[in-house]
């Protein structure tokens, strides 16, 4: 994909690996948005050949006619969704408080087996 450029994506503000894990996350709430639209029209079917037809235009053109990933970087590029970087102290307070659980899983798995 030549347009839009990583540049132009990432504003001189995050780096390659944010820009993908951004647009896989983003592509992901489209792709879940499409399943639960297409369910909600699959739900609505008659069994009627010719109403059925139409149950594919329920579905959001947008989600139906691209690809997930094409939609994220275009909804990325045009400022619908936004990259937000998490602060290196909440991430910091993120790993510890799960290093915490570990280790008190680890202590009652102990308690356990014993």
């Amino acid at each position: 994909m030549l347009y839009p450029t990583i540049n132009q994506l990432t504003k001189d503000e995050f780096n390659r690996y944010e820009l993908a894990l951004a647009t896989a996350k983003c592509a992901r709430i489209i792709t879940d948005e499409y399943v639960k639209q297409r369910e909600a029209a699959e739900k609505s079917a008659t069994g009627n050949k010719e109403t059925d037809r139409n149950l594919i235009n329920m579905i959001n053109k947008e989600y139906r006619d691209e690809k997930a990933v094409k939609n994220a970087i275009s909804k990325i590029h045009n400022g619908s969704y936004k990259i937000v970087r998490v602060e290196d102290e909440e991430a910091t307070k993120v790993a510890e408080e799960a290093t915490e659980a570990a280790e008190e899983a680890a202590e009652v798995t102990e308690e356990v087996a014993e």
